[in-house]
């Protein structure tokens, strides 16, 4: 995203509808500016705020004159007096930081738009997550925080090297050149996005060890690190064998999602079992 120069006129509206408050506005130039290196291609500004398409030389010069008046000028927030902002033409690899932080874009990977992945909220579709086994999804960033790419690699290091198994259909495992070791792009580790979701699954007897594996590596990345826990109910929709290990681990629960079954069967042999309820469990 970019600014027009000869357009804005540094109201500062924009300021506000950033998330990652990657814009400001320059004293020295008078115009709105954006940081490259926090910005990461939202488009919430773009999108977010609405346009008037006045005349740049006609609203300068009205506040330059209520300036002279004392009398404050304070345009309409939320939007942009005079359309200023101006898509940029993103290539490679900064179109990564569109693709994880625009909910409208789809990733081309995965045909998905969002964080181009269905989680395991899906599981009672997709099958993901089997009887026995625990799906998590370890989100790193959130508005205001973001996350860098090369700190997601240094958890993603850690579970490869504790051999657990990467869900194949999610487009941040699609950016790895090694999934056996959880190694990324060496060409996108310098990018930053919003947030990303990093999707594994074990054996129910590994939940612990997944858990203090997380822990351990979230206290050296500096972002915000959320957990999913999600699992296959039984009959009666609860869940009497991973909870129980979390709650041991001072986890205090909460039924996140729920899905009943309203979508598309994709998987045969799932379709032929009584459908389980699933759940996902989110463990701050």
């Amino acid at each position: 995203m970019k600014i027009n120069p000869d357009k804005c006129v540094a109201c500062g509206n924009c300021t506000y509808v950033c998330p990652m408050g990657a814009i400001y506005v320059d004293p020295v130039i008078k115009r709105a500016t954006i940081d490259r290196d926090e910005c990461v291609e939202c488009y919430a500004c773009y999108n977010g705020l609405s346009t008037e398409n006045l005349n740049p030389p006609l609203v300068r010069m009205v506040r330059k004159i209520l300036q002279w008046g004392r009398v404050r000028f304070d345009p309409e927030p939320d939007i942009c007096p005079t359309a200023a902002f101006e898509p940029d033409e993103l290539v490679w690899p900064r179109t990564v930081r569109r693709a994880f932080s625009d909910p409208r874009a789809t990733h081309e990977s995965t045909g998905v738009q969002g964080r181009g992945t269905e989680e395991v909220k899906t599981n009672d579709v997709t099958g993901r997550v089997k009887e026995g086994e625990v799906g998590f999804t370890i989100e790193f960033g959130r508005p205001g925080v973001g996350v860098w790419l090369r700190d997601i690699q240094e958890m993603t290091w850690a579970l490869a090297k504790a051999g657990v198994a990467f869900e194949k259909k999610n487009p941040f495992t699609l950016l790895m050149t090694d999934v056996a070791t959880g190694t990324i792009r060496e060409d996108v580790l310098g990018e930053k996005v919003l947030s990303a979701i990093v999707e594994i699954k074990v054996d129910v007897a590994r939940t612990e060890e997944i858990v203090r594996l997380v822990h351990d590596v979230e206290q050296r990345v500096d972002t915000v690190v959320s957990l999913g826990v999600g699992t296959r109910c039984d009959a009666n929709g609860e869940d009497h064998i991973v909870a129980p290990i979390l709650e041991r681990l001072g986890y205090k629960l909460e039924r996140a999602k729920t899905n009943v079954g309203l979508g598309r069967i994709t998987n045969p042999e799932v379709s032929a079992k009584p459908a389980a309820e699933e759940h996902e469990v989110a463990a701050r």
